[in-house]
């Protein structure tokens, strides 16, 4: 194992290391983004309260990234979703992911949003680490909206 130097939050100087970060992430899920994907979803981490983003230092450079948002919820205390988590894969399996989940819960929980949570494909290797740091919720299926390519309307009352 190997003891993250630093997780803190980012800052300006930090936009072309996190962007690297950023970059590889979406190239590992073959997902393309233009420039301004990248402004915009920066602008967003350093400007938005509720949106907040996070690296983890090695040796002097950034290696992982993690960007979270907190949110209301209707029967809990508020909310904590974590939407990206990355590492450099020349430090995976020794303990980077396992610090930044870490300091992502205790960042929610300090700021009033417990309840954190993440999403995960079913074939992705970090599961193993993600059953042994949350709760599967077997059966739970997961839908995103897709608009109607029919033009179908929905009658509004």
């Amino acid at each position: 194992m190997v003891t993250v130097e630093e997780i803190s939050l980012l800052t300006e100087s930090d936009r072309a290391s996190w962007e690297v970060l950023a970059r590889g992430k979406d190239m590992y899920f073959a997902v393309e983004r233009s420039d301004e994907d990248y402004e915009r979803a920066w602008r967003r981490l350093l400007d938005d309260e509720q949106i907040r983003g996070v690296g983890a230092w090695l040796d002097g450079k950034m290696v992982a990234i993690a960007h979270y948002l907190f949110h209301a919820s209707i029967w809990y205390s508020g909310k904590c979703y974590l939407a990206d988590l990355f590492v450099d894969a020349e430090v995976r399996r020794r303990g980077v992911a396992t610090a930044l989940i870490e300091w992502v819960a205790q960042d929610a929980k300090e700021h009033g949003f417990p309840g954190l949570y993440w999403n995960s494909l079913e074939d992705s290797p970090a599961r193993a680490l993600y059953d042994n740091l949350g709760k599967f919720q077997q059966g739970l299926i997961h839908y995103t909206y897709r608009p109607d390519t029919n033009n179908r309307r929905v009658n509004a009352r």
